[in-house]
């Protein structure tokens, strides 16, 4: 189990992550993944900003964020040993994690909402069936995640870092260490193939 990190953090180096700092994560995150506590809060320190500002933007309440992100961590920590470096960088992966976590939560939030709402209008009479409602949610969910994988690992890894970590082309160059014009194209590609794997008239 990692130790509790510092609560504070060390300020971001300027530009985005680059080839230094994107090394030190891989290496941090292999350290991890043979139960280096140490190294865990170093890498915490190094990202927790991002991955609590993704966390915030997706589920919007900070409290929330917050549990987000720290089971987002403890996942990160559970699963560092599958990381492959072959695969895209380590502050895309951790980043997916995060924003898997922060959809189940915001869906789990609504769905319970919805619930509440469907009781309070129907009184004592008998509830509505939820399941189908539960089923579509998580069809849909599993249909967007195989529509992912259907993309290369540096298409998932640009399209995961702009529409799901709320990066600027500019800021997503800079954490992959990319030229602009290769995010550009890799988003582009990337889009492409999403819309035609979900079905989606152009």
């Amino acid at each position: 189990m990692p130790v509790q990190p510092a609560a504070s953090t060390p300020p971001e180096p300027s530009g985005g992550v680059g080839a230094d700092l994107a090394q030190r994560l891989v290496a941090l995150l292999a350290r991890s993944s043979r139960g280096d506590e140490h190294a865990f809060a170093e890498l915490y320190d190094l990202t927790a900003s991002r991955v609590h500002g993704l966390a915030r933007r997706v589920v919007r309440d900070p409290a929330q964020a917050e549990e987000v992100a720290q089971e987002a961590y403890l996942e990160i920590w559970r699963q560092s040993a599958r990381f492959d470096a072959s695969r895209g960088s380590a502050l895309a992966w951790m980043l997916t994690i995060v924003h898997r976590r922060a959809v189940d939560r915001v869906r789990s939030a609504e769905s319970a909402q919805a619930r509440d709402q469907r009781y309070a209008a129907v009184g004592d009479g008998p509830e509505y069936d939820v399941v189908d409602e539960e089923v579509t949610t998580r069809m849909e969910s599993a249909r967007v995640r195989r529509a992912l994988d259907s993309l290369t690992e540096v298409q998932r890894e640009a399209v995961t870092l702009a529409y799901y970590g709320g990066y600027t082309h500019r800021e997503v160059a800079d954490l992959l260490d990319v030229p602009l014009g290769t995010v550009k194209t890799r988003m582009r590609d990337g889009l492409i193939r999403l819309r035609d794997a979900l079905g989606v008239e152009a």
